[in-house]
C-alpha cells in the first residue's frame, strides 16, 4: 500500500493501526489478498476492510471543517461513481450475461422528514437482507456498487419534473408516464 501511495511503510502502519482501533479494518493472514509473484524481501502485514453500517454525522451536526471535507468527498465520489457506471455500461459486449446489469432509477416522491429517515432505513434493510457471506455466496455472484441519493428540490424549483420515458422511448403512451411527479409509481425503473 506504501509503494502505491508513494508513502513510507511507517505512515501506513500508523494510519492503518488507527482505522483497526476505532474497527474500520482488520489485519488478515493475506490468504484473501492478491497473489504475490516473488516472495517479499520485507515484513508483509495484510488487511482488509470490516464490513458494517457507518454513518457520518448529519450535516447539521458537522463542523464548518467537516462540511468542507464531506463536500469534497462526496463531489469526487459521486464523479468517480458516475464515471465508472458510463464507462462500464461501454464497455460492455454483446453475450455477456451481465450486459443487461446496470438497472437504475429516477423518480420524485413527496415525504416527510420523517418518512425520508424511515425510506432510508428500509433501503439499508433492503442491502442488508442481501449480503452475505463469503462462505455462503453463489460462484456465480458478482459484487455489485449501490448508491442512494435522495435531495429535496429548492424551493425555487417547481416540484414535478419532466415525465419519465419508457425504456427510453420519448413517444411512449403511458398513462402512468404522465402523471404528476408527487403521483408517479416508483418502482418502474427507468
Amino acid at each position: 500500500m506504501a509503494r502505491a501511495l508513494g508513502l513510507n511503510t511507517g505512515s501506513t502502519s500508523y494510519h492503518l493501526r488507527e482505522l483497526a482501533r476505532y474497527g474500520f479494518v482488520e489485519e488478515t493472514d493475506g490468504e484473501e489478498g492478491p497473489a504475490r509473484s516473488s516472495p517479499s524481501q520485507h515484513r508483509e502485514r495484510w488487511w482488509r476492510a470490516v464490513p458494517g453500517d457507518r454513518r457520518f454525522p448529519p450535516r447539521s451536526r458537522q463542523s464548518p471543517e467537516m462540511r468542507h471535507v464531506m463536500d469534497e468527498l462526496n463531489h469526487h465520489a459521486y464523479a468517480a461513481d458516475l464515471d465508472l457506471f458510463e464507462r462500464l455500461q461501454r464497455e460492455s459486449t454483446e453475450g455477456d450475461p451481465w450486459a443487461d446489469a446496470f438497472p437504475y432509477s429516477r423518480g420524485t416522491i413527496r415525504l416527510t422528514l420523517p418518512e425520508l429517515r424511515e425510506f432510508f432505513e428500509e433501503y439499508i434493510a433492503l442491502l442488508n437482507r442481501y449480503k452475505r457471506p463469503e462462505s455462503e455466496t453463489p460462484t456465480d455472484a458478482r459484487t455489485l456498487l449501490t448508491r442512494f441519493l435522495a435531495f429535496p428540490v429548492p424551493p425555487s424549483l417547481p416540484a414535478a419534473v419532466p415525465a419519465p420515458t419508457v425504456d427510453g422511448d420519448p413517444e411512449c403512451h403511458d398513462p402512468a408516464a404522465h402523471r404528476p411527479a408527487h403521483n408517479r409509481r416508483e418502482a418502474d425503473p427507468s
